[in-house]
């Protein structure tokens, strides 16, 4: 089971969640894999760095990525609904000697400024809050021009995907994802692993570029952000034949378990 942070809606009243999270957060693939997104956006954009921006982590949980920017010297805004994990991402900056501002609240009404932030960082979200287009249309509000969002998602096109036990799933058909959606909120949680809001979105990066093209932004996958200098022969190979071939690329996203999507802000 990949780490979610505690926006995906899993039951927050229980301990068992809380205590999974608790561990989960800090775990050796959890760091290595936001470290990995800290660095490739850091790669791509290093005054980021050099000028202490603003970083806007939605979704938190107990603030591991949090704290990885605010290790580079940024200022840092964490944002989560589950309350006791947010307490935990306080404590745990505190002990670092992080002042990180860790806030209660929504990814659909964000509590920051228009255009304060010049990084929103949003992972294993959007599938998980019905209302992604609020999500996003905040994201941009709060962005400066200039400004990076970096998303990570579910993926509509690849049939492989850790949301629900059942095979395929991301290929059914709609009415058939919303009755599995019912079943694993009333009789069936073992479905979606007992989140008590299970993934209710599935998306391409087709769709999220085309939803954020119109809101200025430019839009760049997987694919195109690949630092290829530390690749192997072979693999560059692959690469550049995803880059030249449409078709190519896309038997690449339905063999990618996630969707993820750098989206730079260039109007308001």
């Amino acid at each position: 089971m990949n780490f979610h942070s505690p926006r995906t809606g899993t039951d927050t009243a229980t301990d068992r969640f809380y205590h999974y999270y608790e561990a989960a957060s800090v775990s050796p693939q959890t760091l290595e894999r936001f470290r990995a997104i800290r660095d490739l956006i850091v790669r791509l954009y290093p005054d980021i760095v050099e000028s202490r921006s603003n970083i806007a982590d939605i979704g938190c949980g107990a603030g591991t990525q949090s704290m990885l920017w605010a290790e580079l010297g940024c200022e840092v805004h964490g944002l989560d609904v589950n309350e006791r994990l947010i307490q935990l991402a306080q404590v745990r900056s505190a002990q670092a000697g992080f002042n990180v501002d860790f806030r209660v609240g929504s990814a659909v009404a964000l509590p920051w400024p228009d255009e304060s932030m010049r990084v929103c960082l949003a992972v294993e979200l959007l599938e998980h809050v019905r209302d992604w287009r609020s999500c996003l249309s905040e994201f941009s509000r709060v962005l400066a021009p200039g400004g990076v969002l970096f998303a990570s998602t579910s993926n509509a096109l690849c049939p492989r995907q850790q949301e629900f036990a059942l095979p395929f799933y991301s290929w059914y058909p709609a009415p058939i994802k919303r009755y599995c959606e019912r079943l694993a909120v009333t009789t069936r949680p073992s479905l979606a692993n007992h989140a008590k809001y299970p993934a209710v979105n599935w998306f391409t990066f087709y769709g999220l570029r085309r939803f954020l093209r119109d809101k200025g932004f430019d839009c760049y996958d997987r694919f195109d952000v690949i630092d290829r200098s530390e690749k192997r022969l072979v693999s560059r190979a692959v690469l550049r034949s995803i880059e030249k071939s449409r078709a190519v690329r896309f038997l690449a996203y339905m063999v990618t378990e996630g969707t993820s999507i750098l989206a730079v802000k260039t109007k308001n």
